[in-house]
């Protein structure tokens, strides 16, 4: 009869089926057989992880979107997942692309059966905006999906996450490797609060692999797949760089606001968005920096290579990156450590400690469309149909002392200032500056911004005067029709809800 200290255990792969262990070791079992020792949470595939997650239907899995338009991660997993038979589960993905159409056959099925985002486009988003869905999506901010994580309303059973490298014990990192997609700020966050946390790398490296974003201790697998994402396609689409001469026009107007603002000064902190013209504006900054002799402390947020290359020439002291928006991103905070990668937590979370966005001079932000009283829509399209995302939009417009939100006053024939904003994603009191490139707008609660860039000879008009402007050219738009069903809810960055999206009438 075995000591009464003993313990039986399984060891898969061992040489004996079944090894009494005492002392330390009966909890540590893994500890008696080299292999287990140093690869018990490295698996062949994703389908052996997946028998040891406890899966079940109605379970709540996460993903994060740093390869944005390049991802392989999200639908392959999902796939995986229908082939098990699993229905009603809770898809609670940082964000959704073009390229997750294929979902569109799961909600069809079944197998998912709600979703939180930050925002979506493409097929998908079309397909929801028209009732695909029975349960409306969720729309966050990422610093309002930190917050909703954390207070459990998002519950994450499993969180699968695509990272470029680690190593077997689940040291791992956005650089290095085949496929380099920089800050794992999204990821961060699911590999802390997760019950199960699931690796697919393309690349393993010898332990340790550190500096790591994605620790050892937060990891229950490793899995090895040919493919996690495709780095050329992270800076398309709502991430590209523009050569549009409108859109140009418009960044360099808002890089003469901020000069002239007050918010120009040595030592200012600044947040470009994933827009054209926003990312844009950041280099038409150079000649002015060099002009009055700024630098600027640091810049935080998505970070582009032309926030990397006024770091580089001395010009930003200190990039905080929670999402790199192209390589050269990426491979910046590869080598340099001025270049820090910080969690969505830290970027935004309102409940957080200390938010970064809560430091920020300018921010520079996008926008689908503005209304008189300066609330913005980042989310639905002219005719309805979601095509955008929340992003950090809210989040920074409230926290940074001047907001800036750059857009044409006509697209495509379509409005972009409009009486009242389809969807209402950010608050106009949290709006100082609409510049478009018919004129400049400034929020009369900011009559100080007013009068500094009128004394600067920028042309600023009355933004019902831009609305004006808009109607004579393309004319009155005809009103989008809406069904009473509500095909989403859009979340505040504290989660409160802030306004809904209705089914497009067919």
């Amino acid at each position: 009869m075995k000591n009464q200290t003993e313990t039986l255990h399984h060891i898969p792969g061992s040489r004996r089926e079944y090894v009494a262990f005492s002392g330390a070791n009966a909890t540590t079992p893994y500890l008696a057989d080299s292999q287990q020792k140093y690869q018990r949470k490295l698996f062949a595939s994703v389908d052996d992880a997946l028998a040891r997650c406890d899966l079940h239907d109605g379970m709540t899995v996460s993903f994060h979107h740093a390869f944005r338009e390049g991802d392989k991660v999200i639908n392959y997993v999902m796939d995986k997942l229908a082939q098990r038979g699993l229905k009603g589960i809770t898809l609670a993905s940082s964000s959704l692309m073009s390229c997750n159409s294929p979902l569109i056959a799961h909600i069809r099925n079944g197998v998912i059966g709600k979703i939180y985002t930050s925002g979506m486009r493409g097929e998908l988003a079309d397909a929801i905006s028209h009732g695909l869905m029975d349960e409306p999506v969720q729309i966050h901010s990422h610093g309002g999906r930190v917050n909703l994580i954390q207070q459990g309303e998002i519950a994450i059973d499993v969180a699968f996450l695509a990272v470029s490298c680690s190593d077997e014990y689940g040291n791992a990192s956005g650089n290095g490797g085949t496929s380099q997609c920089g800050s794992l700020g999204y990821a961060m966050v699911d590999a802390k609060y997760a019950r199960k946390v699931v690796l697919l790398t393309e690349t393993l490296k010898p332990f340790p692999n550190l500096p790591a974003s994605i620790v050892q201790d937060q990891v229950d697998y490793v899995v090895q797949i040919e493919s996690v994402g495709d780095p050329a396609k992270i800076s398309v689409g709502a991430a590209r760089v523009t050569s549009n001469p409108r859109e140009l026009m418009i960044a360099r107007s808002a890089a003469d606001v901020i000069e002239h603002s007050g918010y120009f000064r040595d030592g200012f902190s600044i947040q470009t968005g994933s827009g054209a013209a926003s990312t844009a504006c950041t280099r038409f900054m150079e000649t002015r920096m060099r002009k009055h002799n700024i630098v600027a402390r640091f810049a935080l947020g998505g970070i582009t290579g032309s926030i990397v290359d006024l770091h580089q020439k001395g010009l930003i002291e200190k990039i905080l990156d929670t999402q790199s928006f192209d390589g050269a991103a990426a491979a910046s905070m590869a080598i340099n450590p001025d270049h820090v990668e910080i969690s969505t937590n830290v970027y935004a979370n309102p409940a957080a400690k200390a938010a970064c966005c809560d430091r920020v001079d300018v921010v520079i932000l996008s926008a689908l469309e503005v209304d008189t009283q300066f609330n913005v829509n980042v989310l639905t399209g002219s005719d309805g149909v979601m095509r955008g995302a929340s992003g950090g939009h809210c989040d920074v417009a409230a926290a940074a002392n001047l907001t800036i939100v750059v857009a044409p006053l006509i697209r495509s024939r379509i409005p972009t200032v409009v009486r009242q904003v389809t969807t209402l994603v950010t608050p106009g009191e949290s709006i100082d500056v609409l510049v478009t490139d018919h004129g400049i707008a400034v929020n009369p609660a900011r009559p100080e911004i007013r009068e500094r860039l009128i004394n600067a000879g920028l042309s600023v008009v009355d933004i019902d005067a831009l609305y004006q402007k808009a109607l004579l050219i393309s004319g009155e738009p005809k009103s989008v029709e809406f069904t009473d069903r509500i095909v989403g809810v859009v979340r505040y960055r504290d989660g409160s809800v802030i306004d809904v999206v209705r089914q497009v009438k067919e």
